[in-house]
């Protein structure tokens, strides 16, 4: 059924105040444009879009997403044999090693082009555990005080990827073993600088862009500096109030945007087997 009615997709917002599900549409062959732009337009507006039940191949998600923009490089993570924009989230109901992307971040955001859009879906779903939580990074900046953005307006955050896949980060200092093949290099200590607070190129909103994981400081203020003003960024950020807890279920494709969000995975299902795949598109020099 593949180009369905541009007027049978469904929109239904989250009760959170951001995030969206989006049925009624086929993801498994090509979308009519006018579907196409109503999909990219609730992906503007709500930032973290589900599509429930969408059985696809391998083959139907790199087509997907090519129709929401060219891939993204993926550093760090080796990707499917056969494959070079999928990566395999997977891990087995023995593994002991620390799931993965359990930090808040938004993703590679220390490159100098971040991907606009991360998207991920459920191939094998465990009965419990698994939930991605999504931090909403503009409602947060809107929130802040006029004396607060003053403060950020000129700020430069800086990021590296050092904390994670650096030669001396979490990846590098792992015992257990890891079903997920990491690449440690050196690449992963180099840092560079975005805006703190970023302007979407589609809403034109401001958002936070900075994140525990991979901001490392902020430009021309000291350790102690950046860490205070970063601190109560993410403090804030992270508020119950700006939060969504996305649920999963098999089958599921999500879609979200980096560049006004952050996210956490969570754990909780050892001993049960996990595998989720995950492309992305590539984004802009944040502005």
């Amino acid at each position: 059924m593949g180009q369905m009615l541009a007027d049978a997709i469904a929109v239904t917002p989250q009760p959170s105040g951001f995030g969206a599900l989006i049925t009624g549409v086929d993801l498994s062959a090509p979308l009519a444009p006018e579907t196409l732009k109503q999909v990219k337009d609730a992906w503007a507006k709500h930032a973290v879009v589900a599509f429930p039940d969408q059985p696809l191949s391998l083959e139907a998600l790199e087509a997907f997403t090519l129709q929401i923009g060219p891939f993204g490089v993926d550093p760090f993570i080796k990707p499917m044999a056969g494959h070079p924009n999928v990566l395999e989230l997977r891990r087995e109901p023995d593994e002991k090693a620390k799931n993965f992307g359990a930090g808040w971040h938004s993703d590679w955001s220390f490159q100098k082009e971040p991907p606009a859009a991360t998207l991920l879906r459920s191939e094998v779903t465990p009965p419990v555990g698994g939930d991605t939580l999504f931090a909403d990074c503009a409602r947060a900046y809107d929130a802040l005080s006029d004396g607060m953005k003053a403060l950020l307006a000129p700020l430069k955050a800086v990021h590296s990827a050092t904390r994670a896949y650096g030669t001396e980060g979490v990846f590098a200092k792992e015992t257990e073993a890891r079903t997920m093949e990491i690449i440690v290099s050196a690449e992963a200590d180099k840092t560079l600088t975005h805006p703190l607070v970023r302007t979407h190129p589609v809403t034109g909103r401001k958002a936070l862009f900075v994140s525990p994981t991979y901001t490392v400081g902020i430009e021309g203020l000291t350790f102690q500096e950046s860490h205070a003003i970063l601190g109560y960024l993410y403090q804030h950020m992270t508020q119950e109030q700006f939060i969504y807890r996305h649920k999963w279920k098999q089958g599921m494709l999500l879609m979200w945007d980096n560049r006004c969000t952050v996210h956490f995975a969570e754990g909780g299902y050892d001993g049960h087997l996990r595998v989720m795949h995950r492309t992305t598109v590539a984004g802009d020099a944040p502005v």
